[in-house]
């Protein structure tokens, strides 16, 4: 099996008073490296657009040290890679800054004669988010919500996750029609509620009541409470995290581990409950990745 995560790669600072731990990170890079490292015999490969500069080189060294495949990784040596920067406050609730309008990713699938996405001809499985879906031009991501429509219809499989960040998307109509959908196409669907009920308005008991309507297999992400189950519109008693640190990739790790058990033939309780420990694990850590 084959899957290919599409997103941004970017340089994180994760901030301790004055000074900065450096390190890579993005939302579907976060998901695939832990997906890779739940399920070590899977391919997965990420794909995007970096620089040619010394950060682009980190990042692809940092990809490759995963064992994620980095051949659908694009070079561009008129752009740089996206930064970003994680504060926490005394909960460890994380607030970002970012720097990112010049960013390579946003040009991936570019070409002189529009956008090309043969690059995931290959692939059993896509992942991707409404992050990606953000940073595109708007030509770009219609055209791939229109191309991933035809990989299903062939027999692919198709993941996202909402991810929802409204300062990136500046226009909430926009926004709403591309998130709804992606979850009409998508196979495994993994929403988080506090981002569908910003985006939608909704209760929390809609949201739930909307995603069990789908019929979809995945997970709606509840923080502390742990995931409901899609399929069956359920779920279990999931113990809350020992300490909180960092909440950021809390979501991301979720999925990577929820996948990874999923994709390896796992039950759905057992992806679930491997999506909420890790996430617990990893939000008592500072940053977005777990250190080997």
């Amino acid at each position: 099996m084959k899957i290919a995560a599409i997103g941004e790669a970017m340089i994180e600072l994760s901030m301790r008073g004055d000074s900065a731990d450096v390190r890579v990170a993005g939302d579907t890079l976060n998901t695939a490296i832990y997906l890779k490292r739940t399920a070590p015999t899977l391919q997965v490969d990420y794909v995007t657009r970096v620089g040619t500069d010394t950060f682009s080189d980190r990042i692809v060294a940092a990809i490759e040290a995963e064992d994620i495949g980095t051949q659908a990784i694009e070079r561009d040596p008129t752009r740089t890679p996206g930064l970003y920067a994680i504060s926490t406050d005394v909960a460890g609730e994380r607030s970002f800054a970012y720097w990112r309008d010049a960013s390579a990713a946003r040009m991936v699938f570019a070409t002189q004669s529009g956008p090309d996405f043969s690059v995931l001809e290959s692939y059993d499985v896509i992942y991707t988010s409404a992050i990606t879906l953000a940073i595109l031009p708007a030509s770009t991501r219609t055209a791939l919500i229109r191309w991933l429509r035809l990989f299903r219809q062939s027999g692919g499989r198709v993941a996202f996750d909402s991810n929802y960040r409204p300062r990136l998307w500046g226009d909430p109509e926009a926004a709403r029609a591309a998130i709804q959908a992606m979850w009409v196409l998508s196979d495994i669907a993994l929403p988080s509620i506090d981002d569908e009920m910003e985006l939608t308005g909704e209760s929390a008991q809609a949201v739930a009541a909307r995603f069990v309507a789908l019929h979809r297999t995945g997970a709606l992400k509840r923080g502390a409470q742990g995931p409901l189950c899609l399929e069956t519109g359920t779920t279990d008693v999931y113990k809350p995290a020992q300490k909180v640190v960092d909440t950021t990739a809390a979501g991301d790790s979720f999925n990577g581990a929820y996948l990874g058990a999923l994709l390896m033939g796992a039950p759905q309780d057992q992806a679930l409950r491997a999506g909420h420990a890790l996430a617990s694990e990893v939000i008592g850590h500072r940053g977005a990745i777990l250190p080997r």
